[in-house]
């Protein structure tokens, strides 16, 4: 990467991934420390391994990414084939156990989604910007997308199918797409919404959402998690019960809370001031990664950030808004502080293209 580029890379969402990774990590040697610190030891080698997988990102064009992306997407749509026939964990088959890590394609495919949606998007508008909008084209689009999210559906994987959509709605929008299809959506989901429910969701997918409009009316059992996460976040108070001194953390009331509620870990034990904290450097990321999409030199690194910023948004706003108990359950790992190396590597490569992306634009080439 040359120096001029180097000028331009938007460092901060890089050093905003890396405060949101200490403060996982220090969230999660607390919530492990029954377990000796296991995960606590096997994320800080992730780390590691993320931040050297995401330099060679930054140094590959992002050009490059796209070209080869169909090739790289068809090559995850066949693990996701795989991953289906592995055993379950935790009611799902979503991961490969390979021994020393679980890979989960899941989280990998949402790189390769984006990029494969960014080329064919690209290869629609050079016939004209208009062409987005004919119903042929959106069919093909709908294919890329549809062919992944029912295959982690199938899992079940609720929530990385969710992630999908965002992203593959907010690179449609950028991408021109005309408003009368947009108000046919919103119109279509509203309908769809109660039959989706009665007809076609799984009973735990059911359970969940009614245990979001009540839990208590199961407090021992589908709601107690959700129970525990919003004792555990009010005790915090301002400055939190202290790192080992969390009740609901050190006495294993948090469940998973190392993985889909760790906001919960870092509102009780650090407490409010350092949780407020975590959710301003999301807005910063989030923000700065629409900026790289805006400042772009193409349209290419324009709806690739975008799709990237619809991946971070959903995750951030799903998993802090279930942990509070204002948005259902599904199971969503909150980006560089939940423990897990498929999640982990998966946000530093998108962190990674972000930076590529911002390299490349014209920022700062002719200012003295």
């Amino acid at each position: 990467m040359r120096k001029r580029e180097l000028k331009n890379v938007e460092w901060t969402i890089l050093i905003v991934a890396v405060i949101l990774c200490i403060i996982g990590l220090i969230a999660l040697f607390s919530a492990t420390n029954e377990t000796e610190h296991d995960e606590f030891n096997k994320q800080c080698i992730w780390f590691v391994v993320s931040i050297i997988i995401m330099i060679g990102v930054m140094i590959i064009d992002y050009e490059t990414l796209v070209k080869i992306s169909p090739v790289l997407y068809g090559l995850f749509i066949l693990l996701l084939i795989g991953v289906l026939f592995t055993p379950e964990i935790n009611g799902a088959t979503s991961w490969f156990d390979i021994g020393f890590f679980s890979f989960q394609p899941g989280e990998f495919a949402k790189i390769f989604v984006i990029l494969f949606l960014t080329l064919a998007i690209n290869r629609i508008q050079e016939r004209g910007k208009e062409e987005i909008n004919r119903p042929t084209r959106l069919l093909i689009l709908l294919a890329i997308l549809g062919v992944p999210i029912l295959l982690i559906i199938k899992q079940p994987d609720f929530g990385t199918a969710a992630a999908f959509i965002v992203a593959a709605a907010l690179m449609v929008i950028a991408a021109g797409i005309d408003k009368k299809y947009i108000i046919a959506t919103i119109i279509l989901i509203i309908i769809s919404v109660p039959l989706i429910y009665n007809f076609i969701l799984p009973e735990h997918a059911k359970q969940r959402i009614d245990i979001f409009l009540n839990p208590e009316s199961d407090p021992r059992g589908a709601g107690y998690n959700i129970i525990q996460s919003k004792i555990a976040i009010g005790a915090g108070g301002l400055t939190g019960m202290g790192l080992l001194k969390g009740n609901q953390t050190q006495l294993g009331y948090l469940y998973p809370k190392s993985t889909d509620f760790i906001f919960a870990v870092v509102g009780e034990e650090m407490g409010f001031i350092v949780a407020g904290t975590v959710v301003i450097l999301y807005v910063l990321l989030i923000t700065k990664s629409l900026y790289v999409a805006k400042t772009a030199k193409d349209e290419a690194g324009s709806l690739i950030a975008t799709g990237i910023t619809g991946i971070f948004l959903f995750h951030v706003v799903e998993n802090i808004g279930m942990v509070m108990g204002l948005l259902p359950i599904t199971g969503v790992p909150l980006p560089f502080i939940s423990y897990g190396g498929s999640s982990l590597i998966t946000n530093f490569i998108l962190v990674g293209i972000l930076l590529n992306i911002s390299s490349k634009r014209q920022k700062t080439i002719f200012v003295k």
